[in-house]
């Protein structure tokens, strides 16, 4: 008794004491969840996001203490042909008057016409907090259509910050509850299709949300270590429903399968516990390890995002290992009930020669290529997958800028004409001076000189009339300046700029000022900053991930070639959908497909985050099949027929994994913004390559190639678990019986 796993024991005493391991599980879902709610979230700060010198610029900023109010603009320009001056000043000063009768307008400047003369600007300075702007926007807008409504002839319009921002939130908004209505019935309508009955299918959803629960609780908590973001949370109801789903699946097919072969309900659980509970535990700790791996990109984001992954990936094994052998106990055989009819006859555990599962007909028939021609099945399925990976070494990197985002509102179609008709008001980058408070005057006068003599350079918009508009703090210590450029921010004009900007015009102009420190930030800095920092902690990261995987793999094993080949067929893996993103995103024959704007690079941030949930997920199917081809083996079959069985008796439970994964972030491919596009279809298309090609082409034509090489380990790791050669038991004919 005492010699069992651990994951036996906790199985086999929950599954014999269902009604106390289901309380405790309620209970430590709802303390977290109160406990953390009760915490308060702690969020990160900009200081704390600071990257590269466009963070150095925002950290200069911020010491200056300045009061950012948040403004609005009301642009008035013709709907056709030229614009009437009298008609536009009259509707501007109808719309000021408006405005100036609205308590959260603090003030309304005068009217400023575009330099060609085809628009007008009214600039509108807001009272209040300027981050809670957004959300105070409306009765601006409402003044704004009523102005419009009295002056149809013209076309007057809102825009800035509050108000695009406003309707990004709505437009996210619809999107996230679009993806939250779909996500679930999706997953219930693929586990249904993949138990036959309908409690069998609603068990891993329960876990997967209750795990996604405690865990939200727990990341609220540790913010108070490891600030948060806002994308924490909607990071782990992914991570959450896709790993609880998955390891709920593989426990629960095993319990089936074992009761199908005429177990009692306790057995079958321990069996499950033993065999798929193990599996759990090595693809959750896999999972972690790459998640930790974030923590070495030196970046709040993404630290915020391994914490919140890693407390779900951990929580949802704990309750594979808890409460869900206790609800099988408990259901027994009503687990199956009620049954899909048609369903059911399709996907009911059945048994064949010897008590075994029988085997399906499709599986044999993919494998027979790899188990018969091993070595030809393998060059031809790692080379298109090499060819589907080349376009990866070609990505560029960078930030979605103003131009990336939905035009379908009014708000940013009114953008698009404000930075026609007013450049400056467009792309910019913002420089930052932090000096000794004697030489504010002189630091005024050096950017004074430099937002002239960049004006005279085409990659920079023009200085507007009234002058360059230069900030300086109440200490005087920090003077803060905005240079222009007509570019979009992902144009390569504008990336010119910025560099010009930093290598010689900045510098040049603030040479000879005694204690200066200045930096360049803004979106365009940001971007190459942080595309710098990605490339950078990239391979520390991989380095990290694959060391300490290929660690974990080989005591669990106990064979340094299991370990070697999963790790490079995750590599193989993730570089495909590098590749398939790179063809995707940065070209322009999918816009319409897929309903985007080509912004020719990908996301910066993406490469790292992919590759870290790539890994971890694909080890969960790795780690499955592989340990039924190990139980194989060491229950006395050949390699090839373990291979065989191994693929075969798997093949069902991560097929039906690996689509309810890929319907969920499909569905995260269809939201507005280009990074959630590039994630959505990233994640969904190699989860799709590592469950189909990987799994069931390269995996068993590398294992049939290798033969007892597959379980080679130094003589300290072999122990008692290493599999021994033995005669091959129950053979496969019709799959290998050729080789």
């Amino acid at each position: 008794m005492g010699g069992r796993p651990v994951t036996v024991r906790l199985a086999r005493w929950s599954a014999e004491h269902p009604w106390r391991a289901i309380a405790l599980w309620v209970v430590f879902v709802a303390v977290c969840f109160v406990g953390g709610n009760a915490a308060g979230l702690n969020e990160a700060t900009q200081a704390d996001q600071a990257i590269g010198e466009s963070g150095h610029a925002d950290v200069i900023v911020t010491e200056g203490k300045f009061t950012d109010p948040a403004v609005e603009n009301i642009l008035i320009t013709p709907r056709t042909g030229t614009l009437d001056r009298a008609a536009a000043q009259a509707a501007a000063t109808d719309a000021a008057d408006r405005l100036r009768q609205i308590t959260g307008v603090a003030s309304v400047g005068e009217p400023v016409p575009s330099r060609d003369g085809a628009a007008l600007l009214v600039p509108i300075t807001m009272a209040g907090d300027p981050e809670t702007a957004a959300d105070r926007v409306q009765p601006l807008r409402d003044a704004t259509a009523a102005a419009q409504a009295a002056h149809p002839q013209l076309r007057i319009e809102q825009v800035g910050g509050p108000s695009i921002n406003q309707a990004l939130d709505d437009t996210l908004g619809r999107d996230f509850k679009r993806a939250e209505l779909l996500s679930l019935p999706v997953t219930l309508a693929i586990l249904i299709v993949a138990f036959g009955a309908l409690i069998a299918a609603g068990v891993p959803v329960l876990l997967a949300l209750s795990s996604v629960a405690a865990a939200m609780g727990l990341s609220t908590l540790a913010s108070h270590l490891v600030p948060a973001t806002d994308t924490t949370s909607s990071v782990i109801l992914l991570i959450g429903m896709a790993v609880g789903v998955d390891y709920s699946l593989f426990y629960v097919r095993r319990e089936r399968e074992e009761r199908a072969k005429g177990r009692s309900g306790l057995d079958a659980v321990e069996i499950a516990a033993e065999t798929s509970g193990h599996a759990v535990v090595v693809s959750g700790f896999a999972v972690i390890i790459s998640m930790a791996g974030l923590m070495l990109a030196d970046d709040v984001v993404f630290s915020s995002l391994a914490v919140g992954s890693i407390l779900v990936v951990a929580v949802a094994v704990t309750g594979s290992l808890t409460v869900l052998p206790a609800l099988l106990a408990k259901l027994g055989r009503w687990v199956d009930r009620p049954r899909v009819p048609l369903l059911w006859r399709l996907t009911a555990p059945r048994t064949g020669r010897h008590g075994q599962p029988a085997r399906p007909r499709f599986w044999p028939a993919v494998l027979r290529p790899a188990l018969r021609a091993p070595r030809a099945t393998l060059i031809v399925s790692v080379g298109l997958l090499l060819a589907l990976a080349a376009p990866a070494l070609g990505m560029k990197l960078k930030f979605p800028g103003m131009e990336d985002l939905p035009r379908t509102t009014p708000a940013m179609q009114a953008y698009d004409r404000l930075t026609a008709a007013f450049p400056s008001t467009g792309t910019s980058h913002t420089v930052a001076v932090r000096a000794p408070a004697e030489q504010a005057d002189q630091v005024r006068v050096a950017l004074t000189g430099l937002a002239r003599t960049a004006a005279a350079d085409p990659l920079f918009a023009p200085v507007e009339a009234d002058g360059p508009k230069i900030e300086v703090s109440a200490d005087r210590r920090v003077s803060v300046l905005e240079v222009a450029t007509p570019y979009a921010s992902r144009d390569d004009r504008s990336v010119r700029s910025l560099h010009e900007l930093r290598d010689d015009l900045l510098p040049a102009a603030l040479r000879g000022i005694p204690g200066v420190e200045y930096a360049v930030g803004g979106g365009v800095a940001a971007s190459e900053d942080y595309a710098r920092h990605i490339r950078e902690k990239l391979p520390l990261v991989m380095a990290f991930v694959l060391a300490l995987t290929f660690l974990v793999m080989t005591w669990t094993f106990r064979s340094v070639v299991v370990a070697l080949t999963s790790i490079l067929l995750n590599l193989l893996s993730a570089g495909a959908a590098y590749g398939l993103l790179v063809l995707v995103f940065q070209g322009e024959w999918a816009q319409d497909l897929l309903g985007f704007t080509s912004m020719g690079a990908i996301v910066s941030w993406l490469p790292l985050f992919l590759f870290v949930v790539l890994f971890g997920l694909s080890m969960d199917y790795h780690v499955f099949v592989v340990s039924r081809i190990r139980e194989a083996v060491r229950a006395g079959r050949s390699n090839a027929d373990a291979v065989a069985y191994g693929i075969t008796s798997s093949a069902g439970v991560v097929t039906s994994a690996a689509i309810v994964m890929v319907g969920v972030f499909a569905i995260f491919a269809s939201l507005s913004t280009i990074d959630m596009k590039q994630l959505g279809i990233g994640l969904a298309a190699a989860i799709l390559l590592d469950a189909t090609i990987i799994r069931a082409v390269v995996l068993p034509s590398v294992m049939t190639l290798l033969g007892e090489a597959n379980w080679w380990a130094p003589r300290f790791l072999r122990g008692r678990s290493r599999p021994a050669a033995t005669p091959p038991a129950d053979p496969t004919p019709e799959l290998v019986g050729a080789h």
